[in-house]
C-alpha cells in the first residue's frame, strides 16, 4: 500500500511539473495555480550594472490554499536608493482562478489578481512598481492557453500608487500593466519519470503606460528555466527596452531566481 501510495506521488509530483512547466513564467504569473497545499520559497536577485551595480533581493513565500485561490507575500532589500543595502519593505499578492477549460495535453484558464505594498523607498522614477519601489495596490486579470508543449499568457491590470512610508509622495498615481508571455517545453522530449530534469525556454513583453503623461515603455524578456526533480526550480532572464518613454529601474535588468516547492504540506 504503502509503495502503491508512493508511484501515486511521485507521479502527481511529475505530471505538474512536466504538464505545466512551460506556464512557469520568470517574470509574470499565468492563470494557473499552484497545487493545493503546497508551499514554494523563492530568493531572488535582480539589478543593472549601468551606470554602476545595483541590486535588489526577495524572500517570496507562496501558498496554493485551493486549486482556485494562491496566495504570496514577499521582502525587499536593495541599494537602488542608497549604497548600501537595506530592508525596504514587504507585498502581499492573491490570485483566484474563476475560469477553466480542461482537455487531454492542453486547457484555458482565467484568472482574477490583487497586490499590495507597503515601501519606505523615495520615489524619483515615472514607473509605479510594488516591487520594492512603491507602496501602492494593483488589480487585474490573466488569460492563459497551454497547447501541449506551448503556453501562451496575457495580462492586463491597474496600478494606483500611494504616499512611501517616510512622506515620500509618488511621482505618478496610476498606471496601467499589461504582458504577452510564451513559454515552451524544450526537454524532455518524452517524459519517463519525474527526475528528468525540465528546461523551459521563455520571451515574455512587458508593457507599462501612465495614462494623460506620455510615459510608456515596451520590454522583451527572454529566460531560460530548469527544473529538478520536480520540485527545484532556476530561473535566468534578461530585460531589455524594445521602447522606452519611462524614468525607471527595471529597464536593463537581469534577474536569477532559485524556487523550491514542498508538495502534500499538510
Amino acid at each position: 500500500m504503502i509503495k502503491h501510495l508512493t508511484l501515486i506521488l511521485l507521479g502527481w509530483l511529475a505530471g505538474v511539473c512536466v504538464s505545466q512547466a512551460q506556464e512557469l513564467y520568470v517574470n509574470t504569473e499565468p492563470a494557473s495555480n499552484m497545487a493545493t497545499n503546497s508551499l514554494g520559497i523563492r530568493t531572488e536577485n535582480q539589478g543593472y550594472f549601468k551606470p554602476d551595480f545595483r541590486n535588489r533581493s526577495t524572500l517570496e513565500v507562496m501558498y496554493g490554499a485551493s486549486k482556485y485561490l494562491m496566495l504570496h507575500s514577499s521582502v525587499y532589500l536593495s541599494n537602488f536608493y542608497q549604497d548600501k543595502q537595506r530592508f525596504e519593505g514587504l507585498s502581499a499578492y492573491a490570485k483566484y482562478r474563476f475560469y477553466s477549460a480542461d482537455t487531454v495535453q492542453r486547457h484555458f484558464r482565467m484568472a482574477a489578481f490583487a497586490k499590495a505594498s507597503s515601501i519606505s523607498n523615495p520615489m524619483p522614477n515615472q514607473e509605479i512598481s510594488l516591487e520594492g519601489d512603491n507602496t501602492g495596490v494593483q488589480g487585474g486579470l490573466v488569460a492563459t492557453q497551454l497547447l501541449h508543449k506551448l503556453a501562451l499568457s496575457g495580462s492586463v491590470s491597474y496600478l494606483r500608487a500611494f504616499e512611501n512610508r517616510g512622506g515620500y509622495v509618488p511621482v505618478n498615481q496610476n498606471s496601467v500593466g499589461y504582458s504577452l508571455s510564451a513559454g515552451y517545453l524544450l526537454f524532455p522530449k518524452q517524459y519517463t519519470n519525474y527526475e528528468q530534469t525540465n528546461i523551459n525556454l521563455y520571451a515574455e513583453l512587458l508593457g507599462k503606460a501612465n495614462p494623460g503623461k506620455g510615459q510608456h515603455y515596451l520590454d522583451i524578456a527572454p529566460a531560460i528555466q530548469f527544473i529538478f526533480n520536480s520540485v527545484l526550480r532556476v530561473d535566468l532572464s534578461y530585460r531589455t527596452p524594445l521602447v522606452n518613454r519611462m524614468v525607471r529601474n527595471t529597464q536593463n535588468m537581469y534577474l536569477v531566481r532559485v524556487e523550491y516547492n514542498i508538495f502534500n504540506l499538510f
